[in-house]
C-alpha cells in the first residue's frame, strides 16, 4: 500500500497549489503542481506499482466474483449500468483467466491457500453440474449453471472459451501439489473435467476444429477455427487430450491452413512472423492475441515449423508501440507512455482495435498484459496510468478503455481484459503460471504430437 499512500500524498499536493479541471475526471496541472507531484512519483518503484496493479485485478476475480458459482463476471460496471441486463452473466473464458489470477494472489500474499482451494473447490462444483455439450461449457452461463446464449445460435458448446478455461484448470492442477485430502481432490477432479472434452467431436469428421455447436442449431455457425489468432491453446490441448485428442493433421491443415499462416509480412518495420489473417490483408490483430493462448503456455523458446512464438509476440507489442509512437492520425496522448491497441470498449460499443483500426482508443490491458515481451515499454505506461492518469484506475485495476482524443472513459472492466494483466504481470516478474502449466504432462504429449520445440520446466 505505500504506493497508494504517496499517491494521496500527490493528489493533496496538487490540490493545495492548483485548481483542477478536466473531462470525465482527468486532471490537468500547472507547472508547479507537476513539479511537487514528480517528487513523489519517482519515489514510487516498479515493483510497487505492480504490486498495487496485481492486487486491483486479482481483486475482479476474488471480491468481484459471482457469489453463487465463485466465477467471473463477464464484465463489472461500476456505475451499475448494465443496457443488456447480465450483471451476473458468467463467462468461460475469462473465468479460465481468473483461476490463474487468483494463483497471483496466494504468490503475492493477498489471500492464503486455503482460502484459494476452498474457492477452487466451489467453482469445480459449479462445473461439473453446468451445462456442457460433448464436454465443452458454452460462452456463457447463468449462475443456476444453465447457458446464457451469447448470441441466437451461440447457445452450446464453445470450445475457443473451454480452451481458456482447462489452460487455467491444468496450471491449478500443477500448482495444487499437496498431499493433502483437499488438493488432491482438486487435482482428481480437474483431471475429470478435463478429460470429458470432446475435442476429437469438435473437427466435425474434418481436419479443423470447430469453435461451436448447438443442441438446437448444430453447426450452423459454420466458424472452422484457422490461424493465426488467439485460439493456439485450443489446438494445442486438443492434440494433448488423453481422451479425445486430435491429430496432426487437423493442426497442420486446419489451424496452420497447409503453411499458409507461414506467409508473413513487415509493418512498422518488425515481421510478423505468422500470417494473422487468413481472409484479410490487415497485418496484424488486436493484441490480445498475443496473451490468452500464453497465459500457460510459455513462449519463451516455443517454435514449430511454422514459426517462433517469442518472437511472433515480442513483434506484435512492439508494433502496437511503434504505432503509438508514430501516431500518423495524430490521437491525443499517444506516444512513447502511452500506447495499446486491442479489442476492448470504445464510444462506438465493443471494438477490435490495432494499428489499422485505430478509433484513438488505448485498451490499458493491451500493453500491461505485454509486460514480458516488452518490459520497458510495458512498465513506462503503468507508471504514467497510475502517477499522471490516475482517474483512469479504479477498485479494480484501470478502466477497460479510455479516449483522451474525445475526453471519454468509463468506469467499467471485462473479465477478458483484466484477467491476463496480473498474470501476465506475474510471468514477467517470476515465470510462475507458465512454470506449473508447462509442468502438466499431458500438456507435453500434445505440443510432443504437433511437433513443437518447447522448454520444459525443471525443479
Amino acid at each position: 500500500m505505500k504506493s497508494l499512500v504517496k499517491l494521496i500524498v500527490c493528489l493533496v499536493l496538487v490540490a493545495v497549489v492548483s485548481m483542477v479541471e478536466g473531462c470525465n475526471g482527468r486532471k490537468t496541472k500547472n507547472e508547479k503542481s507537476i513539479e511537487k507531484s514528480e517528487i513523489v512519483q519517482d519515489e514510487i518503484s516498479d515493483d510497487e506499482l505492480m504490486d498495487d496493479i496485481q492486487r486491483q485485478t486479482f481483486n475482479y476475480f476474488w471480491e468481484g466474483a459471482e457469489p453463487t458459482s465463485g466465477m467471473a463476471r463477464e464484465r463489472i460496471h461500476l456505475d451499475n449500468i448494465y443496457p443488456s441486463n447480465d450483471k451476473d452473466v458468467i463467462t468461460i473464458g475469462g473465468s479460465g483467466f481468473g483461476l490463474m489470477a487468483i494463483l497471483v494472489g496466494v504468490e503475492r500474499g493477498f489471500i492464503t491457500r486455503e482460502q484459494a482451494v476452498q474457492r477452487y473447490g466451489k467453482i469445480l462444483t459449479f462445473l461439473e453440474k453446468a451445462d456442457r455439450f460433448h464436454g465443452a461449457w458454452p460462452h456463457w452461463l447463468q449462475p443456476s449453471g444453465k447457458t446464457a446464449p451469447f448470441s441466437q445460435k451461440d447457445n452450446g458448446g464453445d470450445l475457443v472459451e473451454t480452451a481458456f478455461l482447462i489452460q487455467g484448470l491444468l496450471t491449478a492442477k500443477e500448482y495444487f501439489n499437496k498431499p493433502n485430502g483437499a488438493e488432491l481432490d482438486i487435482r482428481d477432479r480437474v483431471q475429470e473435467l478435463w478429460e470429458g472434452v470432446e475435442f476429437d467431436w469438435y473437427t466435425k469428421g474434418e481436419n479443423v476444429l470447430y469453435w461451436h455447436w448447438s443442441p438446437k442449431y448444430g453447426w450452423d455457425m459454420n466458424f472452422p477455427v484457422g490461424g493465426y489468432n488467439e485460439a493456439l491453446i485450443m489446438y494445442i490441448l486438443g492434440a494433448a487430450s488423453p481422451t479425445h485428442p486430435i491429430k496432426k493433421e487437423v493442426y497442420d491443415q486446419g489451424w496452420a491452413h497447409n503453411g499458409e499462416i507461414a506467409k508473413d509480412t513487415t509493418y512498422y518495420g518488425l515481421k510478423t512472423i505468422l500470417n494473422h489473417y487468413e481472409h484479410d490483408k490487415a497485418p496484424v490483430g488486436p493484441l490480445f492475441w498475443a496473451h490468452y493462448s500464453y497465459l500457460g503456455l510459455n513462449p519463451k523458446g516455443l517454435s514449430d515449423q511454422y514459426g517462433d512464438y517469442w518472437k511472433l509476440n515480442q513483434n506484435h507489442a512492439l508494433i502496437n508501440y511503434r504505432h503509438a509512437v508514430a501516431n500518423p492520425n495524430n490521437f491525443k496522448g499517444y506516444g512513447e507512455k502511452a500506447w495499446g491497441f486491442t479489442s476492448s470498449y470504445s464510444m462506438k460499443g465493443y471494438d477490435g482495435h490495432r494499428p489499422d483500426h485505430d478509433l484513438g482508443v488505448i485498451s490499458p490491458t493491451a500493453a500491461l498484459s505485454s509486460m514480458p515481451y516488452t518490459p520497458k515499454e510495458s512498465l513506462a505506461f503503468l507508471r504514467y496510468l497510475y502517477t499522471e492518469q490516475d482517474s483512469l484506475v479504479g477498485k479494480y485495476g484501470p478502466y477497460d478503455a479510455y479516449s483522451l482524443t474525445d475526453n471519454w472513459s468509463l468506469p467499467r472492466y471485462l473479465a477478458i481484459d483484466q484477467g491476463p494483466i496480473p498474470v501476465m504481470i506475474e510471468n514477467y516478474r517470476s515465470g510462475m503460471l507458465w512454470y506449473y502449466f508447462m509442468k502438466n504432462d499431458d500438456v507435453h504429449k500434445g505440443l510432443n504430437a504437433l511437433e513443437f520445440t518447447y522448454v520444459k520446466p525443471t525443479e
